[in-house]
């Protein structure tokens, strides 16, 4: 069973593009057999980029279970003084992000392999992530127990997250991590949770 939290190169291939608009500023993105929400930008990731307030003061970003990019890459092509970067454990999403950093003409994105932070050796002004619910809790808490140890102090994470799949969970670990955590949004069964250090 192949399932897109996970990395298997011996896939069929069936690109497709996928277009979006954040910030008045479109990008266009390949996504492929075996990714999350291959066919268009799904709706959580949506709300979770609509949500997000000024980032003036982040230089940094960490894009968790990036799929094919289009968080990490949203906000690379719309803030270009920023920079991104985006992991997943799924070696296709990785190819994918490449090739779309690469489209889109961003200098300020890089991506790599990482199954969470293990590979990840510095700190963020920002982490961000549409986690993978179906890799389970300890995936998706994990995204915030560790990562807490990856931002600078004033650091946030933001998180999106459907009720039904766990997002009063997700409220009260980040409550626990870092002693705040603001509802920011929420549309149609989806959270948007942020918390600081």
């Amino acid at each position: 069973m192949n399932h897109y939290y996970t990395s298997n190169s011996n896939l069929n291939s069936d690109e497709r593009k996928v277009n979006y608009t954040f910030k008045g500023k479109r990008i266009n993105l390949l996504s492929d057999i075996g990714v999350f929400s291959k066919e268009r930008v799904d709706f959580g990731t949506n709300v979770l980029l609509n949500s997000l307030d000024n980032l003036d003061n982040i230089h940094s970003v960490l894009d968790v279970g990036c799929g094919y990019g289009i968080i990490g890459i949203s906000i690379a092509n719309a803030y270009q003084d920023k920079k991104i970067v985006m992991i997943d454990v799924n070696d296709r999403c990785i190819e994918l992000s490449k090739k779309n950093i690469k489209s889109n003409n961003l200098k300020n994105a890089f991506v790599f392999e990482s199954n969470l932070y293990e590979n990840i050796n510095e700190n963020f002004d920002m982490i961000i992530s549409n986690p993978p619910v179906r890799a389970g809790k300890k995936i998706v808490l994990g995204i915030i127990e560790e990562g807490y140890k990856h931002l600078f102090k004033g650091g946030c994470m933001w998180i999106v997250i459907q009720k039904k799949q766990g997002a009063p969970s997700v409220e009260k670990k980040m409550e626990e991590v870092f002693g705040n955590v603001e509802t920011i949004n929420r549309e149609k069964g989806y959270f948007v949770f942020k918390s600081i250090k």
